[in-house]
């Protein structure tokens, strides 16, 4: 696997704080959104790389991992296990040198080249078969609300391959969901990684989504909530035609039972919608409708 400077990708030096990190990513993933350069491959990688490395360097564990390993930080738990199995033997009188280096059983490597050993690099004895899992990818999906509504086919482009996925509708803003084996290839025969997909879903100006249910504010004017009568209201499948009752008061709620968002994976399964009624007052009167009107407040 090609080794990837993640400092490099958010024009970072080592020493960067949380908030360097925090800044740079902002800045170079608003540059390079797909959705400020559609069709750009070039970008669309980009893109991929920016987020890749911000979830390894906005991780403290993480970070640490990568700074000590490598493109190996993945593997790093077993690379300690490793060391400290070579620790213990080295105490027990094994065949190890007390310097940097080792005699005997490594045949005089140095450290690195028996973490390298570990990865097919030659030289060592046990580790350097051993297979071990390819690197885990990260990705971010932008959806609309719309989007997310219906079950639809997308295609990514991630590490420079085309990923064709089928999304479920319901994902929800922040879900995350693994496609086993889309990650990079394993190490001596390992099994490939996984890609791991966010789904990030963007506000909609007319529908407020809440879990499963649906919001949405529908203006009447002061006749129709007066006297009484209907109104064609459009929902996220379609219109419907709500009856409004005599006297309706200032933001009541209607509930619409299963008009909502559908429910994730669950088949012909949906919230609810709730239509919250918005009073709309006359203004610029006449001299006789304020003459109406002062005859009603008298009565």
């Amino acid at each position: 696997m090609d080794y990837i400077d993640y400092y490099k990708i958010l024009d970072l030096k080592k020493d960067a704080s949380n908030d360097d990190i925090k800044k740079a990513y902002r800045k170079l993933a608003r540059k390079h959104h797909p959705d400020l350069n559609p069709n750009n491959e070039e970008a669309n990688k980009k893109f991929q790389q920016i987020n890749e490395a911000n979830e390894v360097l906005s991780d403290p564990d993480k970070r640490k991992k990568y700074d000590k390993y490598g493109k190996d930080w993945q593997h790093a738990d077993q690379l300690d296990a490793q060391e400290q199995q070579r620790r213990q033997y080295q105490s027990q009188g094994g065949g190890y040198s007390g310097g940097g280096g080792y005699s005997g059983g490594f045949g005089g490597e140095d450290f690195s080249d028996f973490f390298s050993s570990m990865f097919g690099g030659g030289g060592g004895r046990s580790g350097r078969n051993s297979p071990f899992k390819g690197q885990d990818y990260n990705a971010d999906l932008q959806l609309n609300l719309i989007d997310a509504y219906t079950t639809h086919k997308q295609t990514l482009t991630v590490n420079g391959k085309q990923v064709r996925i089928t999304i479920p509708a319901g994902v929800e803003n922040g879900q995350k969901i693994k496609l086993p084996g889309y990650g990079a290839a394993g190490v001596n025969n390992g099994p490939p990684g996984d890609l791991y997909i966010k789904f990030n879903i963007s506000d909609h100006p007319r529908f407020k989504r809440k879990g499963n249910d649906i919001y949405i504010q529908e203006e009447i004017d002061l006749y129709t909530a007066i006297l009484g009568g209907e109104k064609i209201v459009e929902t996220l499948n379609g219109k419907v035609k709500l009856k409004i009752p005599e006297g309706t008061q200032p933001d009541t709620t209607l509930r619409l039972k299963g008009k909502g968002f559908p429910i994730y994976k669950k088949a012909d399964a949906f919230g609810d919608l709730y239509v919250k009624w918005q009073i709309k007052l006359p203004t610029n009167l006449t001299a006789e409708q304020r003459e109406l009107f002062e005859k009603l407040s008298k009565s």
